[in-house]
């Protein structure tokens, strides 16, 4: 189903898994990727038309290139640099078992800006267990440490669950000592391979983000902190502390839809990983990546979202809204999110969101977010856009970011 819409601003970030082939099994794996994967992958020359598409849509989007591993794609670098040509900030999504210094190197200059390197624990055990191969844990280091060698941006994403999120305090300082730009904790979404896996319990969830708001504070300035697939984030932020300068630029609330898309190794698009795709989900081999971003039906509900259950009911829809993928994984996409705790009604008032018209851009400010390193770009753009909105500017400038970046000092 195709809806008509008005003007859609485009999206921010596009992630991409341009392969199901991977080197790793890992347990909690929404694709059930594996090495034996990767047959039906796309062309190349198909795959550039996908780039063609994204950039039609938005020249100026953060890429990530994910899989699977994408690593393992034979023109991964074809495909990657293509798409650095074209403008695109091009970021990768690996389990950094692959990054020789000579990988690292020919990523840089395929103009690779930024890379995500998936590490669960602070030491083998766990990690390899979780991730399915023994020894992988200390390979993705010695990745790490190839990129802080080569000087080429890079951020650690910890998969947070029952059995390891003890270690967190320990992975964000062992983080900050390889050099990393950022700890992303992504929160488990049960789907594909992980659909049988044990997940936080609402009350582990609640302490978990309690925990990730001190840590936020403790090490501003360091290393940046930030909790993923987890919008209640902003809600426990809320709760915590009105004032807290992560509510005035914020993008921790469901972004599927809204400024993020998925493409899937096939080319079907969904608003995001954990949301499934099938034979009947809209696809780049037979549509305009435009008119899906800005008619499909699925994506025009995300952007007008008529909650239900608890989540209709809740004093922060606004600032959170729920995660989606897991309100579908009990059946609707729209019901109320099942890992969240809180009860309608019980918090403090939060703050409503005005609606206003987006602000513009002026070129000087576009320039100084082109100075922002690429995997933090969407986050402090669509912050910027929210702290304008909320102070009823119409134009953003060089001025009005500094003002921002004030209120995290």
């Amino acid at each position: 189903m195709v809806t008509k819409t008005a003007t859609v601003p485009p999206p921010y970030l596009v992630s991409w898994n341009i392969t199901k082939r991977c080197n790793l099994k890992c347990a909690h794996c929404y694709l059930e990727a594996s090495e034996f994967e990767g047959a039906g992958d796309i062309s190349t020359d198909e795959a550039k038309g996908f780039v063609e598409e994204i950039t039609s849509l938005n020249p100026a989007a953060m890429l990530i290139l994910t899989g699977g591993e994408p690593l393992l794609r034979p023109d991964f670098f074809d495909i990657a640099g293509h798409a650095s040509k074209k403008g695109l900030t091009v970021f990768v999504g690996t389990n950094g078992t692959l990054l020789d210094y000579a990988t690292v190197e020919r990523m840089t200059r395929s103009g690779v800006k930024g890379v995500g390197v998936s590490l669960d624990s602070t030491a083998p055990g766990y990690h390899d267990r979780f991730r399915g191969k023994e020894g992988s844990w200390h390979e993705s280091v010695e990745g790490i440490k190839n990129l802080r060698r080569a000087g080429l941006d890079f951020q650690v994403q910890f998969t947070v669950t029952r059995e390891n999120r003890e270690e967190l305090p320990g992975l964000i300082e062992l983080s900050r000592d390889l050099g990393a730009r950022a700890v992303n904790v992504f929160f488990l979404v049960c789907t594909g391979r992980g659909q049988d896996s044990t997940d936080l319990s609402s009350a582990e969830y609640e302490e978990t983000l309690d925990y990730l708001l001190e840590a936020e504070k403790t090490h501003r300035g360091n290393i940046i902190v930030r909790a993923r697939c987890a919008p209640h984030f902003l809600r426990v932020a809320e709760q915590k502390d009105p004032e807290n300068p992560l509510l005035k630029g914020a993008t921790s609330g469901c972004i599927a839809g809204r400024t993020y898309l998925r493409i899937s190794p096939e080319g079907f698009v969904s608003p995001c990983p954990y949301i499934p795709v099938d034979k009947n989900s809209p696809s780049l081999k037979t549509r305009r990546l435009r008119e899906i971003w800005e008619g499909d039906g699925v994506f025009y509900s995300l952007r007008n979202p008529e909650y239900r259950g608890r989540c209709r009911e809740c004093e922060y829809t606004t600032l959170c809204g729920g995660c989606r993928a897991r309100a579908l994984t009990k059946g609707d996409l729209f019901g109320e999110d099942p890992w969240c705790g809180h009860e309608p009604g019980k918090g403090p008032e939060a703050k409503k969101e005005i609606k206003t018209e987006k602000p513009q851009w002026t070129k000087e400010a576009l320039a100084r977010l082109e100075r922002v390193p690429p995997f933090l770009k969407e986050m402090v753009a669509t912050g910027v856009e929210r702290y304008a909105m909320s102070k009823g500017i119409k134009e953003i400038t060089p001025e009005v970011m500094g003002e921002m970046r004030k209120t995290f000092n």
